[in-house]
């Protein structure tokens, strides 16, 4: 819908992706389709965590569902080869301090991404619009920033007032994203995913013009190299 996909360089070098997101399946859902096609491309992508999902599952131990999340996390990585990070934060407890404040941008620092994901900032989980905050204040302290965009969601549960102006085909990976979504057996997710993500990835498609897509918020600030 925007001619050449914003993702894809102009001489074609490879690219280093960073995306961000609060909990396990968090990227996965809201993004999972265009890490399949960056890294299907040879472009890098790594997953910052910022909590474990340690409060993610009812009746279950802080401990024994950060363990158990981890390890979907992990699978989820595995099948769109991505790498992944744990940002150490507390699924439910997360705050924004100074330390959470340098925590993120030494990571950002590190990577040096191409590009940047987050979570829409304006959304009604708490953890959410902190992985959003302080990846916008990371972002705006890097040397060399990268071009930046949000996902959503659960656009109208939880991500609101999102309108794109970047849609991506994932219609040639949506089998791929759903299988690292689906992983995340902990949250039923395969169970609920048709009426609420799969209805958005459908929609976002007749929207952009396509059988499936995501949809992006882009910062005006992005610079106009890729």
């Amino acid at each position: 819908m925007f001619g050449a996909p914003f993702y894809v360089s102009r001489n074609n070098e490879k690219l280093k992706i960073v995306v961000t997101g609060a909990h396990p399946d968090d990227p996965e859902t809201g993004c999972g389709g265009l890490i399949a096609k960056m890294t299907n491309e040879g472009h890098e992508v790594t997953i910052g965590y910022l909590t474990k999902g340690e409060a993610g599952i009812y009746g279950v131990s802080h401990e024994d569902a950060a363990r158990i999340r981890t390890i979907e996390a992990k699978k989820a990585c595995e099948i769109l080869k991505a790498k992944y990070f744990f940002l150490g934060q507390i699924d439910g407890s997360t705050v924004v301090n100074e330390e959470a404040y340098l925590q993120m941008s030494e990571f950002l620092k590190a990577e040096k991404p191409d590009l940047l994901f987050t979570h829409w900032p304006i959304d009604a989980h708490r953890d959410h619009r902190i992985c959003s905050i302080l990846t916008y204040d990371a972002w705006l302290g890097m040397e060399n920033r990268p071009n930046f965009y949000y996902y959503e969601v659960l656009t109208g549960e939880q991500t609101q007032t999102f309108n794109p102006t970047d849609f991506v085909d994932i219609t040639s990976v949506i089998d791929i994203k759903h299988k690292a979504c689906f992983v995340h057996s902990s949250q039923n997710i395969k169970q609920y995913y048709p009426g609420d993500h799969g209805k958005m990835e459908e929609f976002r498609g007749m929207q952009g013009g396509y059988e499936h897509a995501e949809a992006f918020v882009a910062h005006t600030k992005n610079n106009s190299r890729f």
